[in-house]
This record gives C-alpha cells, sequence and structure tokens, in this order.
C-alpha cells in the first residue's frame, strides 16, 4: 500500500510563474582553494563543493581530532578538566604555535585545551596527548580509531599536532564530519571555539579565526597552516536556527582563508535553508497490523527529522510513504515498519524508516481467527 501526498507550490512562484523546480541556483563562488566543502550541521546535506575527497595535509586542523579524542575521554570520566598534567620535554620543546608551558609545571586539562583550541598549541596538544594516552604515538592510534568509528575513511593521523608527515592526511569530507560530530556531540565543549583570546603564563594571544571579529554569526572552529597545507579553515555559523559548516583547504593566504570561507557561508545561507519535515513521535501514516489488539498502528519517526533545501523549493517536496500489505501482531514501540521517501524534482533527498509509535499486542483469540480467515483473501 502506498500513500502519496505533495505540498502546493508556494503562493510567490505561482503568481510569478516560476516554481521552485525551474527557479536557478546560482553556482558557488569561487575562492582559490585546493579543496572545500559546505554542509549543513544538522543533516550533513552537502551544500557546496570542490574536490572534497583529496587527500592533504591538514595542519593545524587536526587539533580537531585531537580535541574529539579529549573529548571523548572526559564524557567517559577517564579524565576530569581540573585534572592536572606535568609538562613533558617533549611538549615544551614543540615546534610552531605555542601555550608556553614550562616543562615540569603542573597545568591543567582545561587550561591545555583552551590553549590548543584558542592559541593552536603544538605543546598543549602533545601534553593532553601523553596525559590521556601515554604517549603521542599511542594518542595517534586513539585518533584513527576514533577517526574510522565517525566514517573518517579517508583520513590518517600520526601526531595530535599536524606537524607535517607524508602519513599525516585528510580530506574536506572527512573534516567537516569531524566537525559536525564536535558540534552535535559536545555542545558544552563546542563553545570555546568562539572564545577570542586566551592567556596563559600572562601572555594574551588572540583566535586565529578571524571570521569571530568579521561575522557575529560564526562561532567556530579551526584555522591551520604549513607550507604543505597552505592556509585552511574550518569555520561554523548559525543564522536564524540554521548552522552550516564550511571547510576550506589549500588557500594561498591567510586573508584567502577566511574571504573565501566568508563567501562559501554567505552563499549557502542565501541559497538553501534547512526545515523540519516532521517532530519525533508526530503520525505520519497509520498500518493496518492483523491479528493484534488494536487494528492499526501510528507511524513515525522517533528524532526530529529536517531537511536541507534550496530556498523556495520546500512547498514543492514530495513525500511518499511504503507500507507492506501485510504485518502481523505483535509490534513493539520503534519497530520499523514502513519506508519514507522524501524527493524533489524526482530525486530522492531522503529515505527513513517509519517506525510504530507504541506496542501493538497479539490479541485476542478470536481476533486473530477472523484475521487469519481473512488473510486467505488478501
Amino acid at each position: 500500500m502506498k500513500v502519496r501526498f505533495v505540498a502546493i507550490i508556494a503562493l510567490f512562484f505561482a503568481i510569478s510563474g516560476v516554481s521552485a523546480e525551474t527557479r536557478p541556483l546560482p553556482a558557488p563562488p569561487i575562492i582559490g582553494a585546493t579543496s572545500y566543502l559546505v554542509v549543513d550541521a544538522r543533516t550533513g546535506h552537502q551544500i557546496a563543493s570542490l574536490e572534497p575527497d583529496k587527500a592533504v595535509a591538514p595542519a593545524s586542523l587536526t587539533k580537531l581530532m585531537t580535541a574529539y579524542v579529549v573529548f571523548k575521554t572526559l564524557q567517559e570520566g577517564q579524565i576530569q578538566l581540573s585534572d592536572e598534567v606535568t609538562v613533558s620535554e617533549k611538549a615544551w620543546r614543540a615546534e610552531g604555535s605555542r601555550m608556553f608551558i614550562e616543562v615540569g609545571k603542573r597545568v591543567s586539562v582545561e587550561d591545555l585545551l583552551l590553549g590548543m583550541i584558542v592559541q593552536s598549541g603544538n605543546d598543549a596538544s602533545i601534553a593532553l596527548a601523553e596525559y590521556v594516552a601515554g604517549t603521542e604515538s599511542v594518542f595517534a592510534e586513539m585518533m584513527n580509531q576514533y577517526a574510522n568509528a565517525l566514517g573518517m575513511l579517508s583520513s590518517n593521523f600520526v601526531n595530535s599536532t599536524g606537524l607535517p608527515d607524508d602519513s599525516h592526511y585528510s580530506t574536506s569530507r572527512d573534516l567537516a564530519t569531524l566537525a559536525r560530530a564536535i558540534i552535535n556531540e559536545f555542545p558544552e565543549y563546542y563553545q570555546w571555539y568562539s572564545v577570542k583570546e586566551f592567556t596563559f603564563n600572562d601572555i594574551r594571544q588572540p583566535n586565529r579565526n578571524n571570521l569571530l571579529w568579521r561575522d557575529d554569526s560564526v562561532d567556530g572552529m579551526k584555522t591551520g597552516h604549513t607550507d604543505a597545507a597552505g592556509y585552511c579553515l574550518v569555520s561554523s555559523a548559525q543564522r536564524d536556527g540554521m548552522r552550516v559548516i564550511s571547510v576550506v583547504l589549500g588557500t594561498s593566504s591567510a586573508k584567502a582563508r577566511i574571504d573565501g570561507s566568508q563567501a562559501l557561508l554567505n552563499y549557502a545561507f542565501r541559497f538553501f535553508e534547512t526545515r523540519l519535515l516532521f517532530k519525533a513521535g508526530e503520525e505520519i501514516a497509520t498500518a493496518r497490523i492483523w491479528k493484534s489488539a488494536n487494528e492499526f498502528s501510528s507511524l513515525g519517526v522517533l528524532d526530529d527529522l529536517y531537511i536541507t533545501v534550496r530556498r523556495g523549493a520546500y512547498d514543492s517536496l514530495e513525500s511518499v510513504h511504503s507500507i507492506p500489505a501485510v504485518i502481523e501482531a505483535p509490534v513493539a514501540e520503534g519497530q520499523p515498519l514502513a519506508e519514507l521517501t522524501v524527493s524533489l524534482d524526482g530525486e530522492a533527498l531522503i529515505s527513513e524508516p517509519l517506525r510504530a509509535l507504541h506496542d501493538n499486542p497479539t490479541g485476542s483469540f478470536w481476533q486473530r481467527t477472523i484475521d487469519g480467515i481473512s488473510l486467505w483473501f488478501e
């Protein structure tokens, strides 16, 4: 059994004679990057891209993965933000950007995280890696394990800092996946990515993400630069309830990565929108349940279902749900019973199982008998 329902095209397009399907969508801006990807943070929908699966050196964007591992370790209760970490000579001697911790001194996990996130301290990254895993090399194994669990299958990490190594690489797609995970899994820690400056050891350093000063909607995330990687930036912004993540890799200057990221964010917000399709627990359809206590079961989704589409296209979405002709009791709450497909211009955008919203146990002997006879004629 299939039930089809099609929303009415928006009044504006009806009056103007331009349908949502034919409304032009401009190409993304040209920004002079080696690779980039723009996605909606909630749905993961790909808004714009340039070679998003090209493996490149991630430079200090690596510290997003370092932070993710530390956040996971905090979440599991293995360490605490207040823990004091003794700084090793290796951490103290770290090359590149630093928060200026001193060998033998004790620094809290929280300060090290801020030193890594805001100041991009390589010394802080190594100190955290050694505290969590004993050595940086073991920590790198943890980074790769978590990366694989997140589906970052085109990445490999050999250190916690992003210092150059031929075996250390990632992609725009993988880094966007990682950024989404940090934002969605650790909102209590994500707020640190919007901190504009941090002072440690009487040394004040600003956040290198200049978009935090240029655009009030931007609240993260991380810059990176090496000769091999060029100038890179993962940025995130939220406007009118829609959050967008931009990953820009391999630009020629700090200004180019900022200007390019800003252009991509503006493009995403101007030409796309993310809308709620169905609320969690809302009845979307009903299914006939044979030999059950209740003749019908309500079907829906267990979590709010959102979709990202080009602006003006939402009212042209077409939704179809496919329900098997015969479903027999018992039915458990949350059990997938049907399939929901949402399409635009004939292209399927979402396929999502419809689940039973309530238990529907086996019916009485009489109900089972009557339905059993009826099924002979189905």
